[in-house]
């Protein structure tokens, strides 16, 4: 008869490791982290997932009705709404109250005039605001999607914490097969390529802002 041959198995140990901002835990079927709920790094996960579809069409599409834009146009009208009234009141109403002549034709040229210089720089504006909507756009994406990697680096460092103690406070024993390493490893493996992704996106929206 031959020799037989004796196998080893590897137990690891259940393993819990934390930090503020995410948890990962081990154990002989695999590892697993996620970022701790309400932090902040957890909250712009949550973001990107949510609205990247979103602000990826914004990027592409530019458009006065994003709340950025809404904002500045908002700014924009109402403080050339005040020196509209100002130059109103200033340059044409009191010089022409003066000589009576509020209801003369150089009046309404006046008034006509303040009009369309009033109209021509809203539209000017808004151009200047569409032109520059893309990069803003691509600007707030880039910063986004530096935080959201910076939540995986967290990850990716609790998971080797937490392997590496369980690898501590693992036993050796004659008999069985570990199902570790290749969990582990299709985990490791599908998060890579998906960092891989939003890298390669980052870096053309910054080369883009550039």
């Amino acid at each position: 008869m031959g020799k037989k041959s004796q196998s080893t198995t590897t137990t690891y140990g259940n393993t819990t490791t934390k930090n503020p901002y995410a948890t990962a835990t081990t154990n002989n079927s695999g590892t697993t982290a996620s970022l701790n709920a309400g932090t902040a790094l957890d909250s712009v996960y949550n973001f990107v997932n949510k609205n990247i579809n979103s602000l990826l069409d914004e990027y592409l599409n530019p458009n006065l009705n994003s709340t950025t834009n809404q904002a500045k146009l908002n700014q924009f009208t109402t403080t050339l709404g005040a020196e509209a009234s100002k130059n109103l009141e200033n340059n044409i109403i009191s010089p022409l109250s003066e000589r009576n002549m509020i209801r003369s034709s150089q009046a309404t040229d006046l008034y006509n005039n303040l009009s369309d210089t009033a109209t021509n720089s809203l539209a000017s504006y808004v151009n200047e605001l569409l032109a520059a909507s893309q990069d803003n756009t691509a600007s707030m994406i880039n910063n986004l999607l530096a935080a959201y990697m910076q939540g995986y680096d967290v990850i990716s460092d609790m998971q080797q914490q937490s392997l590496q103690t369980s690898a501590g406070n693992a036993t050796t024993t004659s008999s069985g097969g570990s199902a570790f390493g290749s969990n582990f490893s299709s985990g490791v493996s599908s998060a890579s390529s998906l960092v891989s992704i939003l890298g390669n996106l980052a870096k053309i929206l910054a080369n883009k802002s550039a």
